[in-house]
């Protein structure tokens, strides 16, 4: 028999669909990973789990569209607290340089646990160091646990001190090893395949970080193997300085000029970003993790995502490192957004319903999944968050949906990934929350020493 599940009575269901419709009293049917079928009045078929959603705001799962995982081990550093981007980094290198394969893996499900339990049902995952053995395999094994899609990406440095980049020497990499290793990761682990629940990116960390032949060939490999390219761009006036001094022009040029611009493509945080370059991405297809909490943490700026909305620019949502932010709450990354927009552009700027799409469909349309994720749609995959409006934090609101963005709940009652629990009454299902945090304290205890 075919595994089903009936989502029933739910008070609102927020599609995101074409019309973006909002359903009142609906349910959704859930077969074999996919959405079978939304509406009212649908009956539970013999042997289907029923989840009661009376009460409950259902959306499609969140989309995280930029992290570092492993920095989850690093929140809160002295030396780093205060710092911008160029210098929160010198200080963070040092640590980094410390972390074993088992660091990798258990900082990885901190931040994955974290993320499904603000209603994060794919995040993506930026890697661009490998000490002590550590491979982009750790993170990857570690994300299964935690059941969540996972859009892993094989990052790089290759350019340390001692030739004018930020990192230290041993946190570098040679080139051709770096494109060898590239190989290896997308031929074992990248699936092309609808219900894909890993996929691979290249992404070069910056191009402060790695030769411009590196940019060039990464991207070259990316479109030979089918995947995408991802890498920072923009984040600061630091960056835009950089970029003039080294390269004679701005991020966006250099990124065009690369090869790094594209349906296939998409930056981190793009807060410099000017007109001429939001209407190269509008263009392109190129899309943008926007960071908001990270932008403020780093005092790095306001991102125009108001002008790259209106221009037609691809933008999700990313909480970033949790060395630069310093949580992972995807749904918080959504108010903050439309905080921000307001305070640079007026009180209409954005909406707390079209910050709830860009965590949505939005992530979706940038990691290049829109035709089966990212609304909740008949044919779609039943990525799914379930989430309880009677408690305290949503209490006295009159709008249910604003609501999940302006005042809460940000933690899911039950979180569904390929029509799998995840997260069931606000409970990991395939870890031991107390078990983990106690993992995470001993390996940052262990790098404190």
């Amino acid at each position: 028999m075919p595994q089903q599940t009936l989502i029933r009575n739910a008070d609102v269901v927020v599609t995101m669909d074409g019309t973006r419709r909002e359903l009142s009293g609906a349910s959704i049917l859930i077969r074999d990973g996919a959405i079978a079928a939304i509406g009212a009045g649908l009956t539970a078929p013999e042997g289907a789990e029923v989840i009661e959603a009376t009460g409950c705001v259902v959306t499609p799962g969140l989309v995280n569209t930029h992290h570092h995982l492993y920095q989850t081990l690093t929140r809160a550093v002295p030396g780093g607290q205060d710092a911008l981007l160029f210098g929160w980094l010198k200080t963070l290198y040092p640590i980094w340089a410390r972390y074993t394969p088992g660091d990798m893996h258990v900082s990885t499900q901190l931040g994955l646990a974290e993320l499904a339990l603000s209603g994060c049902t794919m995040s993506s995952d930026h890697l661009y160091l490998f000490p002590n053995g550590s491979r982009l395999d750790d993170t990857i094994h570690a994300a299964a646990d935690v059941g969540i899609r996972f859009h892993a990406t094989r990052g790089a440095m290759s350019i340390g001190e001692s030739r004018g980049g930020l990192p230290p020497d041993s946190l570098v990499e040679d080139e051709a090893a770096i494109l060898n290793d590239c190989i290896r990761v997308v031929d074992a682990f990248h699936d092309t395949r609808p219900d894909a629940m890993v996929r691979v990116g290249l992404a070069p960390c910056s191009p402060f970080s790695v030769s411009r032949e590196l940019m060039r060939d990464a991207a070259l490999l990316a479109r030979d193997k089918g995947v995408m390219l991802h890498t920072h761009l923009a984040e600061n006036d630091e960056d835009i300085a950089y970029s003039l001094s080294q390269f004679g022009c701005r991020p966006g040029q250099y990124a065009e000029d690369l090869g790094w611009t594209g349906a296939d493509v998409w930056h981190a945080h793009c807060v410099k970003l000017d007109e001429a370059e939001i209407h190269l991405f509008a263009r392109s297809l190129t899309g943008v993790a926007h960071c908001p909490c990270s932008n403020c943490r780093l005092g790095s700026g306001i991102a125009p995502v108001r002008p790259m909305r209106d221009a037609g620019v691809r933008v999700g949502l990313g909480v970033d490192g949790s060395a630069s932010n310093d949580a992972g709450d995807l749904m918080g990354e959504a108010r903050q957004a439309m905080l921000l927009q307001r305070v640079a552009r007026g009180a209409d700027a954005m909406s707390a319903r079209e910050a709830l799409e860009i965590a949505t469909l939005g992530g979706a349309t940038v990691l290049g999944r829109a035709t089966e994720l990212g609304s909740l749609e008949a044919g779609k995959r039943a990525d799914i968050a379930i989430w309880d409006l009677r408690g305290l934090q949503a209490a006295g609101s009159w709008d249910p949906v604003a609501a999940l963005v302006l005042c809460g709940p940000h933690r899911v009652r039950h979180l569904i990934v390929e029509g799998r629990q995840v997260v069931r009454d606000g409970v990991l299902t395939g870890l031991d929350a107390g078990l983990l945090a106690e993992r995470a304290r001993k390996a940052a205890q262990r790098l404190m020493a």
